[in-house]
């Protein structure tokens, strides 16, 4: 399977016939509705919907999506879940995106969007993670990241501590992210994006 085709059904795939009146560009709301079937929340997605200058209510993303005809799986029950947090910089600002994948099918199980990070909000995003999927009995891949590593002791989680192997397909969606995040930000003159890890 191609690395990017975890954040299938690919951008121009996903069928906008729905759309009655053309407020969104079309590009935007097809990110949209990738990035919260790849697990973002509605309100990070309206948060990557402003960068680029566009406010949309939360309620109109979720109609996107379930107009898409495109819900979410959940209830996913992976062996091993590789997670991580990297660092997002668009314009002038930085955000941090936390992603947990399952390195077996290279699915994209959920992410977040926050403006910083630190132990609360590592914790809270597992707390989401295991709302949406059974990882309880799943190992935790790990870098040094002091915490995500208080997380997965306060959920009490199995977690190992990996720099390579499985690790990679976080890494890989990492990859895929930033580059689709800079060429959507190409296509808008009055956004520029740079990235960092």
């Amino acid at each position: 399977m191609p690395e990017n085709a975890r954040l299938s059904p690919s951008i121009g795939q996903i069928d906008l016939d729905f759309v009655e009146r053309e407020e969104t560009p079309r590009l935007l709301m097809n990110l949209s509705i990738q990035l919260h079937l790849a697990g973002l929340s509605l309100s990070n997605t309206v948060r990557v919907l402003e960068i680029f200058g566009v406010k949309r209510a939360r309620s109109t993303v979720h109609n996107w999506v379930h107009k898409a005809d495109l819900q979410p799986n959940s209830c996913r029950n992976p062996d091993h879940v590789a997670v991580d947090e990297t660092v997002i910089r668009l314009v002038d600002e930085q955000y941090w995106l936390y992603a947990a994948v399952d390195p077996a099918s290279n699915q994209l199980l959920y992410t977040k969007l926050e403006p910083t990070r630190n132990k609360g909000i590592a914790s809270a995003f597992f707390t989401e993670l295991r709302e949406k999927h059974d990882v309880d009995d799943a190992v935790i891949l790990v870098d040094g990241d002091k915490s995500l590593n208080y997380a997965c002791q306060r959920h009490n989680l199995d977690f190992r501590y990996e720099r390579h192997g499985n690790r990679n397909s976080v890494e890989r969606v990492f990859c895929e992210i930033k580059r689709r995040t800079i060429s959507f930000s190409n296509c808008f003159s009055n956004a520029s994006v740079e990235t960092a890890d």
